[in-house]
């Protein structure tokens, strides 16, 4: 039986897989306190354009992150929407530790 993943799962999973790259999570670090354009980014973590451009498409189709255009140059700042979102789905997953039986929380953590 083969069964299909809601689109708030495929979120999920995008996001997830987003967040799974040390270069992806210094991008994200970086964007906390502002919204910063490809240059800027590219000079803070020393890297190459193209090989942040890739990163940066990931983080936008997990939804981790906006863009907007100025002029010729791009700035990305965070989608705290989606944030919330995988931050809600985390949480679901804290109501099941009620219903297992102690013993077995502990020895898991």
């Amino acid at each position: 039986m083969q069964s299909t993943l809601s689109n708030q799962s495929i979120s999920v999973v995008a996001s997830f897989h987003a967040l799974s790259d040390p270069l992806r999570i210094k991008v994200l670090e970086l964007l906390r306190s502002q919204e910063l354009c490809v240059c800027e980014l590219c000079e803070r973590l020393g890297t190459s354009q193209s090989k942040l451009s890739f990163h940066l498409k990931t983080l936008k189709e997990a939804h981790l992150v906006r863009s907007r255009q100025q002029g010729r140059w791009i700035y990305y700042s965070l989608n705290l929407a989606q944030f919330i979102a995988l931050e809600t789905y985390i949480a679901e997953y804290r109501r099941f530790s009620d219903i297992l039986p102690t013993r077995l929380c502990k020895e898991t953590v």
